[in-house]
């Protein structure tokens, strides 16, 4: 196995390990944690940005074009996910804070296993654990940030497993279009619908990464 996918999986388990400390600090009494876990959220999407960015190179270099732009596309998502937590946690009255680390780049194949490994915990675990909060919590903002970024996880781990499963027929493959909601960050391979499915953003409006 390599470095890289170990490294992933160390960075989605400490994510883990934060919703585990709030849930229990909750059963302890605490005060509840949407801005503990917002943070969090902001954390992993800033990261992440940097991470498929890094993808994005290694499969240009290794001659994967599609991958590339998928890459740079979901990276592009993230990067509008960080963004809309942050303004979550200004409202909150806190003060967006990321600790980016060094993205661990192994070979594309590897990249696409931890890419769809980091998007199948947010979309099962991550997100799920941080919505039930923000409900308790009756945080609409959050709920909704929260929501639009499980809804594109949920999209990319899909288009990273296809990406995966075709891997060989993609060798030399070029840039391709890709369209990312500037408000949501819904990915797409095409925008063969009138309004975003998730935010109903004009599709339109829509950014064309390749």
């Amino acid at each position: 196995m390599s470095q890289g996918i170990i490294k992933s999986g160390r960075t989605w388990r400490s994510l883990l390990l934060t919703v585990t400390l709030g849930t229990l600090a909750a059963s302890a009494g605490a005060a509840p944690s949407t801005l503990e876990n917002m943070q969090a959220a902001y954390n992993g999407e800033s990261n992440a940005h940097a991470r498929y960015l890094a993808f994005a190179q290694k499969a240009d270099s290794e001659g994967y074009g599609q991958v590339a732009s998928l890459f740079r596309a979901a990276a592009r998502a993230e990067e509008i996910h960080a963004g809309n937590h942050a303004a979550v946690i200004r409202q909150m009255g806190g003060t967006p804070e990321a600790k980016i680390e060094a993205p661990q780049v192994g070979t594309t194949r590897e990249n696409l296993q931890a890419a769809i490994k980091g998007e199948t915990y947010e979309r099962d675990t991550m997100y799920p654990t941080f919505l039930s909060q923000a409900r308790k919590d009756r945080n609409r903002e959050a709920i909704k940030s929260l929501n639009y970024a499980k809804t594109a996880e949920a999209e990319h781990a899909k288009l990273y497993s296809a990406a995966l499963e075709s891997l060989d027929s993609l060798k030399g493959s070029q840039a391709t279009a890709y369209y990312v909601c500037p408000n949501c960050g819904f990915t797409t391979a095409e925008l063969n619908f009138a309004k975003c499915p998730s935010c109903f953003t004009p599709k339109e409006k829509f950014e064309k990464v390749s």
